[in-house]
């Protein structure tokens, strides 16, 4: 993998989707057109987002959000787990064979597109000054949406600005996705801890600015914490670090297993051990990476559990699902790595099992968020479902989550086990209760975002920054 014109790559993607993503926002507040009205809820979001935020935050969230789909979906194109290329062309053409075949009159059935609206920008019935890139957007978005259900961390459904802000040239030998295609070679794909490179490299600019006003006594602000601490770990480091904590656990408990021999990195000890935690079975190892970035230290562990699980003569086509549901979990402070994380575990998934996209299991990644309660926002609720229910240490508990997003896995819950409050709360529905919307969800993150940092795991591997 060559990590430097990779890393060229996704600077250079950085700035043009910034620039377009900048100059299309423009375009969208300054123009008045009738495809514009007819989007005049979604440019009303637009606007209020930017109030909330600022146009810098607007533009580099959304330009982050097409390249990682970008990205993510050239990685699919390449390894065949897609349909049909939808940014990559068919050999022997130079546009996306999505489109390509488009242009023949056969677009998927199960797409769920203007099928005819499509076919009109291309046979020239509907007028439009680029209708190949027209035609091209429609089909893409289109994709983007088919894959919510399976990948709603990295595909959330395109109804919104993020859609209208989508860069203009998508077509063009200087567009992004040639850009992409380019980068992201046959060759890099063939291990996903190339989109976790990607994203240290992306952020890298961002990092440098960071320590730059360090340097000025400038302290770093909690939304610039991600970018001065994400640390992409080297493969050898996190062989060195997995095999020495999973398998030195696999192989106490099963001393006769071969799996030693493909554990490169692996330290003997120089004296038997007899006091470990005894494991009878593959299912119940739980790992947990409390600041898993993009997922380099699970995705490893999921090929040693693979190969753990193979021994033990499981199915080949059941142990993607019992590993993401039974063996590994993530935490992390980051939305977006926390994103790359769940995706990168899923195509492991997908690589060990071609049929996984039928029946896929959500990664267990939890990307800490802050939470906080109105004085006395949290009375009615209480009332509701019980007070008995809400201890003293359990309501200073829904508080400890202001600054999630400063201190991450550092916070300690003050109830260890709230597995029976989530019980409780979800019998009694109260997702109905038009009074409590605000509170309700809330109150959940907190508890999840509690059992996560609370629970017992067997493993816990990390790099912290």
């Amino acid at each position: 993998m060559n990590t430097s014109e990779l890393k060229k790559f996704a600077q250079g993607a950085r700035r043009q989707l910034i620039e377009q993503v900048g100059a299309r926002l423009d375009l969208v507040l300054q123009t008045d057109s009738a495809q514009l009205r007819e989007q005049e809820k979604t440019v009303g979001q637009l606007r209020e987002e930017i109030a909330k935020s600022s146009k810098t935050a607007v533009i580099e969230r959304v330009a982050y959000i097409w390249f990682n789909r970008f990205c993510a979906l050239r990685f699919m194109d390449v390894n065949r787990y897609t349909r049909i290329g939808t940014v990559s062309p068919a050999e022997g053409f130079s546009q996306p064979e999505i489109l390509q075949d488009a242009k023949q009159g056969h677009i998927d059935n199960e797409l769920q597109v203007d099928k005819k609206k499509v076919l009109d920008l291309l046979s020239g019935q509907i007028k439009a000054a680029d209708p190949q890139q027209e035609a091209y957007r429609l089909l893409l978005v289109a994709v983007c949406n088919s894959y919510h259900q399976l990948m709603p961390f990295m595909f959330e459904r395109i109804a919104d600005y993020t859609e209208l802000l989508m860069p203009d040239d998508l077509l063009s030998e200087n567009s992004i996705l040639q850009a992409v295609r380019k980068a992201l070679t046959v060759e890099s794909c063939q291990d996903v801890e190339v989109i976790g490179w990607l994203y240290q490299f992306y952020i890298s600019e961002k990092k440098d600015q960071v320590f730059e006003g360090l340097k000025k006594n400038k302290k770093i602000t909690p939304e610039n914490i991600p970018a001065a601490t994400q640390l992409f770990t080297p493969h050898w480091i996190v062989r060195y670090l997995v095999e020495n904590s999973l398998g030195r656990l696999w192989l106490l408990n099963r001393p006769g297993s071969q799996l030693v021999g493909q554990m490169e990195y692996y330290i003997r000890p120089e004296e038997p051990e007899t006091n470990f935690l005894k494991i009878n079975s593959p299912e119940e190892i739980k790992i947990c990476d409390p600041a898993c970035g993009s997922g380099h230290m699970l995705t490893y562990s999921f090929d040693l559990l693979s190969a753990i699980y193979e021994e033990e003569g499981y199915d080949a086509k059941d142990i993607p699902s019992l590993i993401l549901t039974n063996n590994l979990y993530g935490i992390e402070i980051d939305e977006r790595a926390g994103e790359l994380a769940a995706f990168a575990l899923t195509m492991k998934a997908r690589a060990k099992y071609r049929r996984f996209f039928r029946k896929p299991v959500q990664p267990n990644i939890c990307v800490l968020e802050n939470v906080r309660f109105d004085d006395g926002e949290l009375k009615p609720y209480m009332d509701t479902v019980g007070r008995d229910l809400f201890t003293v240490n359990l309501q200073t508990m829904l508080h400890q989550f202001e600054e999630a997003d400063n201190f991450g896995s550092l916070i300690r819950p003050e109830v260890s086990d709230v597995g029976h409050v989530r019980r409780v709360i979800d019998e009694k529905g109260l997702g109905s209760k038009l009074f409590l919307t605000q509170t309700h969800p809330k109150v959940l993150r907190a508890l999840k975002q509690a059992d996560y940092l609370s629970s017992k795991y067997h493993v816990v591997i990390a790099n912290p920054p």
